[in-house]
């Protein structure tokens, strides 16, 4: 049996009432391996949605998204204002496996539209704050001796690199082997001058390492050249503390206590379509026969 058959059997056995449903990700390209999972999206009318599951199903792994068509939209926006949208690109390049009336065709067109036209502009203060990061993690592994922490300092490179680089030419982000890809894609020059690079700075080699943060250079370059001297943010500017992301305080608030950054990393989500006492939705990870991909709550990347 074939994952296309795979995937609708399932859809068609749990979900007989579903408006739509997708196949996506890495399963529907020549990138497919035999761990490869089935990214299913399901919408529904209502409850039990919106929920996530993963399960085995005919010795496959299989990824569910379930949603309401209301659901869809707000994770759809609330993923494009941080310019990486999975579940657009799940839906845009997906197999639309059902459409009782018309939906996935509809969420199928919009999508596609919308990753065409590009994520929203980043501001100008954001992108001085990526540069900065950038030029302030380059300093560090420029003056790196240990060969462990020059492993650590590659990798973050090259995920800052690759972000900004993406950023400053417009185009959408994306995690893990997702960010390979986009780049790839993007700037496929740099891309491999960057992954070719990384490679050789973990050896530590001399020359390794002049490719890599030469490489690491044209990013910057992208987006106006390494910033440091210079670069200045007030708490209200929403400045980032030392290693953590902070977000501007309110005009009473004071100042926050030294070495106390204010966290604006979203609280822990434990079920979807819901809020706990705080506020803040939450999503439920259903887990069924295999343990969990540690992928983000739309797409596995």
């Amino acid at each position: 049996m074939n994952y296309l058959t795979i995937a609708r059997d399932l859809v068609r056995n749990r979900f007989p009432g579903a408006r739509a449903a997708f196949l996506a990700g890495s399963i529907l390209t020549d990138r497919r391996t035999p761990t490869s999972d089935l990214d299913i999206v399901v919408l529904l009318t209502g409850p039990p949605a919106p929920f996530r599951e993963s399960l085995v199903h005919e010795g496959r792994p299989v990824e569910l998204f379930v949603q309401t068509e209301a659901d869809w939209r707000g994770f759809a926006a609330r993923e494009s204002a941080e310019r990486k949208s999975p579940l657009l690109a799940m839906c845009a390049d997906g197999v639309l496996l059902a459409d009782a009336d018309g939906l996935g065709a509809a969420l199928q067109a919009e999508p596609r539209e919308r990753l065409a036209a590009g994520p929203p502009a980043v501001p100008a203060a954001e992108l001085e704050d990526r540069r900065y990061e950038l030029t302030d993690a380059l300093d560090d592994f420029r003056g790196c001796a240990d060969p462990l922490e020059r492993t650590y300092l590659v990798a973050d490179l090259l995920r800052r690199a690759s972000e900004l680089a993406l950023l400053a030419g417009g185009h959408w982000l994306g995690g893990g082997k997702w960010l390979s890809r986009r780049l790839a894609e993007a700037e496929p020059g740099l891309h491999s001058r960057l992954t070719g690079g990384a490679t050789e700075a973990i050896t530590g080699t001399p020359e390794g390492a002049d490719v890599f943060m030469n490489a690491v250079g044209e990013a910057l370059a992208l987006a106006g050249g390494p910033l440091w001297a210079g670069y200045q943010r007030g708490w209200g500017d929403g400045v980032r503390g030392p290693g953590r992301r902070t977000r501007p305080l309110p005009p009473d608030a004071g100042f926050p206590p030294a070495g106390r950054p204010v966290p604006t990393g979203r609280p822990r989500r434990r079920s979807w379509g819901t809020r706990n006492p705080g506020g803040s939705e939450a999503f439920r990870k259903r887990q069924t026969a295999v343990g969990g991909s540690g992928s983000g709550p739309l797409l596995g990347e």
